[in-house]
């Protein structure tokens, strides 16, 4: 990472004159501005920040306003909120010539909080568990796609019949990822100088599909270096002529991209799973009882679920188990590095609000001392343990009727975000899909 006095230095000798301010939408996707060096310092000396839209987080994702949301609105003026830099997430960003970001927190102009931004949903909950005496620990585990064609060439395909860069699959293959080893070394080492602990790559379950790991951090930023790294990663791509997709599902007939979520919780400096703790035991529980209910802040798009099938590599229940992939709660590690790794998020899940979900899910099963059911042994899929929603329209309905999820998040943030999912399932009810088409045009 990278320190104000070093920014100060680079910008004087001319090797730093852009600095990205950014924020996380709801989407998952960076939004801000690119300021001039100097002028960026100087605001800052000033007291300033900058400023965005408050239309960025009551959009879809075509960028086309949406009515309804509280706290943006035709009514309202579509007025700015402030953008305040969080100096600790300063870094350099090595694809890009000269340029550094900052990651910003999103404020009224009172300097409260914008409650429903992803990024102060997490904070909200670290603030939770450390008020409780913990420390959360989490890590994302993102597969995706890369295909031959570039970001131009996808779209003029409508992204159809893309070249996978390897045809067949290549999980764990040394050879056959080594023919797409210069991209992936770019973003390796790109990453490691944007102030990442890079641990691995390798190919995963089908034709194309790789994966890339980091090191475990504290839940921000874990979340911080996860959407920075989705959209490096995509920029990277584009300067190399290529592609890459994190849909959870690109095509019915592939498996799946999976986030793999990774939590603990420390104490004093310990880890407080260590043993199978009752900490843990109730942390776990916690989760299962509430992912259902939580699942539009896991699973957030309509593609999402298409994922879930069985076999197929992605769970369908919310059983648990020991080093048990078919489960959507795996418990790995040992001693001090025992963890809870949650296989139910898609790559396209926005980590700020995934880990939110997730932590303060853990957290209700501790303060209410939630027992842990007996460990799932065998397939999962076929199993009598309780599903996770199939589809958006059973995930909003979950929501809608939680109470357990309004006393987790608050109003605010579950009305904002429900309002997204319906947002979401209404857009793709009224669209024609290729499916149709394929079924319908000549025997229908």
């Amino acid at each position: 990472m990278l320190t104000l006095e070093e920014l100060r230095a680079d910008a004087e000798t001319g090797a730093v004159d852009t600095v990205i301010a950014a924020f996380t939408d709801m989407q998952g996707r960076l939004m801000g501005k690119r300021l001039d060096a100097e002028f960026f310092l100087h605001e800052l000396e000033g007291g300033h920040g900058s400023e965005g839209c408050n239309y960025l987080l009551a959009l879809e994702m075509e960028m086309d306003p949406v009515p309804g949301y509280a706290i943006a609105s035709w009514e309202r003026g579509y007025g700015d909120f402030g953008l305040i830099p969080d100096l600790a997430t300063l870094r350099r960003i090595p694809w890009h010539e000269a340029t550094v970001m900052v990651q910003c927190d999103v404020e009224w102009h009172d300097g409260t909080p914008v409650a429903p931004s992803p990024r102060q949903v997490l904070k909200a909950q670290v603030e939770k568990a450390r008020a409780l005496g913990y420390e959360p620990m989490f890590g994302s585990e993102l597969e995706f796609f890369l295909f031959r064609e570039s970001y131009e060439e996808a779209h003029a395909k409508h992204y159809h019949d893309l070249t996978p860069s390897v045809p067949y699959v290549l999980d764990y293959h040394v050879l056959a990822s080594s023919y797409d080893e210069p991209f992936l070394r770019e973003v390796r080492t790109s990453m490691k100088a944007a102030g990442m602990i890079v641990e691995s790559s390798k190919g995963e379950a089908w034709a194309g599909q790789h994966e890339i790991n980091f090191r475990f951090a504290d839940a921000l930023k874990a979340a911080d270096d996860h959407v920075v790294y989705k959209t490096g990663i995509k920029e990277i791509a584009y300067q190399n002529d290529c592609s890459v997709t994190f849909m959870a599902k690109p095509h019915h007939e592939w498996v799946g991209s999976s986030c793999h979520i990774h939590s603990s919780l420390w104490q004093d400096g310990k880890a407080a799973f260590a043993g199978e703790s009752e900490t843990f035991k109730s942390y776990l529980a916690g989760q299962i009882a509430c992912a259902a209910d939580l699942a539009v802040f896991i699973a957030p798009t309509i593609n999402s679920y298409k994922r879930f099938a069985a076999g197929s590599w992605a769970p369908t229940t919310l059983a648990w188990g020991y080093d048990n992939r078919t489960c959507g709660f795996r418990v790995v590690g040992k001693g001090s590095a025992l963890r809870a790794e949650t296989r139910i998020p898609g790559a396209d899940a926005n980590p700020y609000l995934a880990f939110s979900a997730l932590l303060a899910a853990g957290l209700y099963g501790i303060e209410q001392k939630l027992e842990l059911g007996p460990a799932l042994e065998g397939n999962a899929y076929i199993s009598d343990a309780e599903r996770f929603p199939h589809a958006m329209r059973e995930a909003i309905a979950r929501l809608d009727q939680s109470t357990v999820a309004r006393q987790l998040l608050g109003d605010e943030v579950i009305d904002h975000y429900l309002h997204y999912a319906r947002t979401e399932q209404e857009l793709f009810d009224k669209t024609v899909t290729g499916y149709e088409r394929e079924r319908m045009f000549e025997r229908g």
